[in-house]
């Protein structure tokens, strides 16, 4: 079948569930965008689905399958084929579990992690009697599921090591606390997802990327709230807690280096400008470490990930806040600290790389924006280029300075940046996925690196107004503080 006929495909087969909900049943599966000359490629047909945050692994280590979150489960993507498959599918709800409320967001299976080391997705249930979440693996091939171990009351986890032994979580020391903890991830309410969507169907998802309306006035009063909390390892073999922190401060954003296992990041979270980011500690409760102390007012630093080999951790750097825009780097083995200017259109909410660092991919923001952009909405693919200066004074502790060179890969007009897009590289470095609504519903897309060649010319379509013929809202800027 002719290239044109099987990617640009107008009567796509979508999930019963999207026929019921009287969705649109000719979303396009391919298009290459007018604006960029890059190919665009829907991968998912659940409506609600989306990748996983950005820094999060979601391939398996042969590199061949990818996993995605829907409404409906845990699915896989060959990455070949391009075939999905449901592999751990959600519970039965109850009557009385409609989308968006509490008891759904519950009752689903929450992914934690692909591991580094087996070809597992490691996910959590909670039991609706005792309301203590299990920590569950399911090898992405045959299915299988293992009951690994349960956590402790009012615990979480949100990372698994390299070597797939610990799982890394916080509890609150009190109970009383876990009724006033509104810093953690709640399900989307009605009027979050229709602001996200335009849409006033309900929610199709928990919406675990898409950012509340008061997330500013959220994040001020759960810092001011100092609830005692505990940072934790769980041994996924023995079920053994080791308690690594005890602390105040609003402790989130766990993630385990790919590389060591016995190393984990984690940020206080808040206010960027009023928090100390960035921390590192060993999984023995030692070298409790700040990766970056600001100098100025006003500076912030955040959205930290691992590179791929887990020898440096990036994260987004502006000092001062919202005027001067920067992706750093700080090497562990010697200190050497990197950063990559951009201009304010260049800015992304969150970033991302290659291994060998020789592209990284970005996923843009509306002029809501800590950036206040006002041309920034497209998922961006950098060129990085380091100023060597040469002969001019250097020393081993000055940063060493770069510089992007940005190329636009989708134009984003019509997205909702209240969906975060969560950009990542396929291993192959050939596609950068990403999660939009530019239809309504989230799905999973995809862009391919290189330039479409000698695309048919039916192909070729303005993004935003091909996405405005099944979602005609425009999207209105949001507001995100960090």
């Amino acid at each position: 079948m002719p290239r044109l006929l099987t990617l640009l495909t107008l009567a796509s087969a979508l999930s019963p569930f999207a026929r019921a909900q009287n969705l649109p049943t000719d979303l396009p599966t391919s298009w290459v965008d007018k604006d960029t000359g890059h190919r665009v490629i829907r991968f998912t047909n659940e409506p609600g689905s989306s990748g996983f945050y950005f820094n999060v692994n979601a391939y398996s280590p042969d590199g061949k399958l990818m996993v995605y979150n829907a409404p409906d489960g845990i699915h896989t993507l060959d990455l070949a084929t391009r075939k999905t498959r449901l592999l751990i599918p959600n519970p039965p709800r109850p009557a009385d579990s409609a989308p968006g409320t509490p008891a759904y967001f519950r009752n689903s299976v929450h992914t934690v992690v692909v591991g580094h080391k087996t070809n597992s997705v490691f996910f959590t249930k909670t039991d609706p009697e005792t309301h203590l979440s299990t920590v569950y693996k399911a090898d992405l091939y045959s299915g299988e599921v293992i009951k690994l171990a349960t956590l402790p009351a009012r615990a979480s986890i949100a990372t698994v090591n390299a070597d797939e032994t610990l799982a890394a979580g916080t509890y609150n020391e009190h109970e009383d606390d876990s009724t006033k903890d509104f810093g953690r991830n709640a399900p989307v309410t009605p009027a979050d997802h229709a602001a996200a969507t335009n849409s006033t169907r309900p929610p199709t998802q928990p919406g675990f990327l898409v950012q509340a309306e008061n997330k500013g006035q959220m994040m001020e009063r759960r810092l001011a709230a100092r609830i005692p909390l505990v940072l934790f390892t769980i041994n996924l073999q023995t079920g053994k807690v080791t308690e690594l922190l005890h602390s105040t401060d609003w402790v989130n954003h766990l993630l385990f280096s790919p590389a060591d296992p016995t190393l984990l990041m984690y940020c206080h979270e808040g206010p960027w400008q009023k928090v100390d980011r960035i921390w590192m500690i060993h999984t023995d409760g030692t070298h409790n470490t700040l990766i970056h102390k600001r100098t100025m007012l006003m500076e912030i630093a955040g959205h930290e990930f691992w590179g791929l080999d887990g020898k440096t951790i990036w994260y987004d750097w502006q000092p001062p806040k919202g005027e001067d825009f920067y992706l750093a780097g700080y090497d562990l083995a010697n200190g050497k600290r990197t950063a990559f200017h951009m201009q304010r259109n260049e800015w992304s909410i969150h970033f991302n790389l290659t291994q060998d660092l020789d592209l990284f991919t970005g996923d843009g923001g509306d002029p809501g924006q800590v950036a206040k952009a006002p041309d920034g909405e497209w998922i961006e693919l950098f060129h990085p280029k380091m100023i060597t200066g040469e002969g001019a004074l250097n020393d081993p502790t000055f940063w060493q300075p770069g510089v992007f060179h940005s190329e636009h890969l989708v134009n984003m007009a019509h997205h909702n940046y209240r969906l975060e897009p969560n950009v990542r590289f396929s291993p192959d470095k050939k596609i950068v996925f990403f999660t939009s609504n530019m239809f309504g519903p989230s799905y999973l897309f995809g862009v391919e690196v290189n330039k479409a060649s000698n695309p048919n010319p039916a192909e070729v379509l303005s993004t935003p107004e091909l996405a405005a013929k099944f979602n005609p809202n425009k999207p209105t800027p949001t507001t995100t503080p960090k």
